[in-house]
């Protein structure tokens, strides 16, 4: 599977930004998708995700409230709703997606075997 993410750019904090991860080649059904960030010197860390039944989703406890994940399988798009962003949520963000992860992974970015290109997201004080 192939991912595309995009959706990103330069906000003001308290903005709000839809990402939007694009898959191809096959459908995301069965898969984790993740949303993953990497700010400047830092680690990539999760964000949000999908669990592979798609029935779940998890968020880090720093997004909780703010960002919600959202999924449209008709058109094999995963979704990343962010509001009330701070300039601390300034990073490159990532979709990824597995197939065989087992759930107590799910925030394990070296576990996801897909992932999509990065979009910048830049949010200023």
């Amino acid at each position: 599977v192939q991912l595309q993410a995009s959706g990103g750019g330069l906000v003001q904090a308290g903005d709000s930004l839809k990402l939007s991860c694009e898959a191809s080649g096959r459908t995301l059904r069965g898969y984790a998708v993740g949303w993953f960030r990497q700010a400047p010197g830092k680690e990539r860390e999760y964000v949000a995700g999908f669990s592979r039944t798609g029935g779940y989703t998890y968020y880090a406890d720093s997004v909780k409230g703010r960002f919600t994940i959202s999924r449209d399988n008709a058109k094999n798009t995963v979704y990343l709703q962010m509001n009330s962003l701070k300039p601390e949520d300034t990073a490159v963000y990532y979709c990824a997606a597995d197939k065989s992860i087992i759930q107590s992974q799910y925030r394990n970015y070296a576990q996801y075997d897909h992932w999509g290109q990065g979009t910048l997201v830049t949010v200023s004080s």
